[in-house]
């Protein structure tokens, strides 16, 4: 079982997010408007921000509403990149399943890919 962050548990990413709990996975999660209660009594564990997450976890995913959203959550304050250790052995996977612009994504990729890390 994987230890996962997961940001963004609106509509979409909250029933994700609960799949994976009742998967098996520990789940780290983040969202701006609070983490549902139901998900923590599955067990999945709430934290303050999207570093926070990326400190615990191996892996993070990301459901969020527009590019502008994605890229504070992973380049602006206390937010993911904060939480990695660039060009660490163990690097992690960022996976945006957030319905953003590819040219966006692919900007972010590299800016990932620079710090040693894989986004997709």
């Amino acid at each position: 079982m994987a230890n996962i962050g997961f940001i963004g548990l609106g509509i979409m990413g909250k029933p994700m997010a609960g799949h994976l709990i009742k998967g098996g996975h520990s789940l780290f999660l983040h969202s701006r408007s609070g983490v549902p209660a139901e998900l923590v009594a599955l067990g999945g564990r709430a934290f303050s921000s999207p570093k926070v997450v990326a400190q615990h976890a191996d892996m993070i995913i990301t459901m969020l509403p527009d590019t502008p959203d994605v890229e504070k959550v992973l380049f602006g304050e206390n937010g993911v990149v904060e939480g990695l250790e660039p060009h660490s052995d163990q690097a992690k996977m960022i996976v945006d399943m957030s319905s953003i612009s590819p040219l966006e994504t692919r900007k972010f990729s590299t800016r990932l890919n620079v710090l040693g890390q894989e986004y997709a």
